[in-house]
């Protein structure tokens, strides 16, 4: 790419659903901003995130990983030592920053490693919680049985205090986010941001690396008070205070919303999507008006979507459907035709779409023996995207892909033996059991003397096969889904037939008959046999043997680890018996 556009502006829309966009069909004016934006940009139909939250989805975009390779989830919550985007970016001369509002993107995850400048405008905790020490503890106090309950509250803090600020008049902190992106830019371009490129001898400006902003708006995630502006375009009638603004009362069972509630908190969740609209689009009039956006490439997507009731789910948790992980994708590049595109996209290539924009390789940089390498398959902008037959080291989706050529007879493509094209019409989804939504479900259901069944919805881990026209979710303590899209877009006819007595369609609360669960991946059926469900099916069952085998026996609890106290350093022990978590 030496002749595209010298700069990346990256922004997530956290929790945006991709059918509450106007330039998605959606017929209230949510995003006329955005609606500008396509008009010049490619805009992605058959999107797909790798995971149905925040931490593994932003892991696997910034290593090109799925979940199950970089390891980031809530059993383990951080990215362990896999090189990023922005190291690789960094290491060769990029300015790089990252302003987000998000618990989960901050230095004690590691999703922030290798950015230049990083903020995290998460005001409820004090500094030393998101870093320092405690950032540096952090896998330490995940890994130790004894420790994890630190964890937890930190990110239990976390929510509260999210609740908190925003019902508190002080809710968006879109406009402070993307204002530190504009000084970012300022400062990138006048050379004050940067590694040693700045100091090469003789260097002009346009031999200087351009700049890699990474931006997310937290606005659309519960809960929902948007500014009065736009509450009074979208939601007029509404008292945010007065509707259920808490997914995990709705979930056990424990609050009852009927239509009109679900009417007022979906105008609420439209209002909130309009704020970040107008914010995003006084963004991109600035970077017009500077004679900036020719020369920036721009990449606008969400990183998951949101259930406001749909299968009988409020949030983003237990379920891997459509509203979750189909999400809006829309890329302004001189390289990518404008309008609609019904080709799949995994969020997954976006690392490779980024390295290929600004024409890094971060095996030819001094960046460490775990970045991984730029693949010309996983750009959206290569003549060869998704044409992995002939890939010679294949990531899980592609070696997945690349066996399903072998043995399905309803591939589109001919075997790898006899042909390099493949079809590659196949995006895969990872959900292991969550921990901190699950203990709040759990404390929510024990107030209102509710119980869960265990083997439940709430506490399965999940893996999906996704074609453009069909879905198999593999589920490990309840029954097996499978979706014809193309007839069933909403997901309400399953076509998996389940194990044992037939029966296990999931009741109101998530509980379902049992499916044995010593059955082996090979006695699957499916009724109504259809070849794209069956072949959705033997993709996941491809990409299962790749990452280690099926998830079939529920998962238990994580195991400790008795050096993980002596491994932390002093200041992270005292910093811990000055909370009181140690003795």
């Amino acid at each position: 790419m030496d002749d595209g556009p010298d700069n990346v502006l990256f922004v997530v829309l956290d929790t945006v659903r991709k059918d509450r966009l106007t330039p998605y069909g959606y017929d209230r004016e949510t995003t006329p901003q955005l609606d500008a934006f396509a008009e010049e940009a490619a805009v992605f139909d058959e999107a797909v995130a790798p995971a149905p939250w925040t931490l593994p989805v932003h892991a696997s975009m910034f290593t090109g990983e799925y979940p199950s390779e970089h390891g980031a989830d809530q059993q383990t919550p951080y990215l362990e030592e896999t090189t990023t985007l922005a190291q690789s970016l960094s290491a060769a001369g990029h300015s790089t920053a990252c302003f987000s509002s998000n618990a989960w993107i901050t230095p004690y995850t590691r999703l922030t490693a290798g950015f230049d400048q990083q903020d995290n405008f998460f005001q409820a905790m004090p500094g030393d919680v998101l870093s320092g020490t405690l950032a540096d503890a952090w896998q330490y106090l995940n890994d130790s049985s004894r420790l994890r309950t630190v964890a937890d509250k930190l990110v239990s803090l976390g929510n509260v205090a999210h609740e908190m600020f925003a019902s508190s008049g002080a809710a968006s902190k879109t406009p402070a986010v993307l204002e530190q992106t504009r000084s970012f830019i300022e400062d990138a371009d006048s050379g004050a941001i940067g590694g040693s490129h700045r100091d090469i001898d003789g260097a002009t400006d346009d031999d200087i690396p351009g700049w890699f902003a990474f931006v997310n708006l937290m606005d659309a995630h519960l809960p929902y008070h948007p500014p009065d502006e736009y509450a009074a375009a979208f939601a007029a009638d509404v008292d945010s205070e007065s509707v259920c603004q808490n997914s995990k009362e709705y979930n056990c069972g424990a609050r009852a919303i009927d239509d009109d509630e679900w009417d007022d908190i979906e105008r609420l969740y439209d209002a909130e999507i309009a704020h970040m609209d107008a914010q995003l689009g006084s963004l991109f009039g600035w970077l017009r008006e500077t004679d900036r956006w020719d020369d920036t490439a721009v990449i606008v997507c969400a990183d998951h979507g949101e259930l406001h009731g749909g299968h009988d789910l409020f949030g983003h948790e237990f379920g891997l459907y459509e509203q979750l992980v189909n999400v809006p994708l829309i890329i302004k590049h001189p390289d990518l035709e404008s309008g609609r595109q019904t080709g799949l996209v995994e969020l997954v290539d976006l690392y490779h779409t980024i390295l290929d924009m600004l024409d890094v390789s971060p095996g030819e940089t001094d960046v460490g023996p775990t970045a991984r390498a730029r693949d010309p398959t996983r750009s959206v902008l290569s003549d060869e995207y998704r044409q992995f037959g002939d890939v010679v080291a294949p990531d899980p989706g592609q070696a997945a892909i690349q066996t399903l050529a072998d043995v399905d007879p309803t591939s589109d493509g001919q075997s790898s033996e006899t042909a390099p094209e493949v079809d590659a019409s196949y995006a895969f989804i990872e959900y292991t059991q969550p921990v901190v939504e699950l203990n709040q479900l759990e404390e929510k259901a024990r107030a209102a003397d509710i119980g869960l069944d265990e083997r439940s919805r709430f506490y399965s881990r999940m893996r999906a096969g996704r074609r453009p026209n069909a879905k198999y979710i593999r589920r490990d303590r309840v029954a097996d889904e499978g979706f014809r899209l193309d007839e069933d877009p909403d997901e309400l006819d399953s076509r998996a037939r389940q194990f044992a007595d037939g029966s296990g369609s999931a009741d109101r609360h998530g509980a379902s008959d049992s499916k044995r669960p010593d059955a082996p991946q090979d006695e699957i059926a499916l009724s109504g046999i259809d070849d794209p469900l069956v072949s959705a099916e033997r993709a996941l069952s491809a990409f299962e043997r790749q990452v280690g085998g099926a998830w079939t026996d529920p998962a238990g609890s994580t195991g400790d680890d008795p050096d993980s106290i002596a491994q932390m350093d002093q200041a992270t022990q005292d910093r811990l018996r000055d909370l009181g978590y140690l003795e």
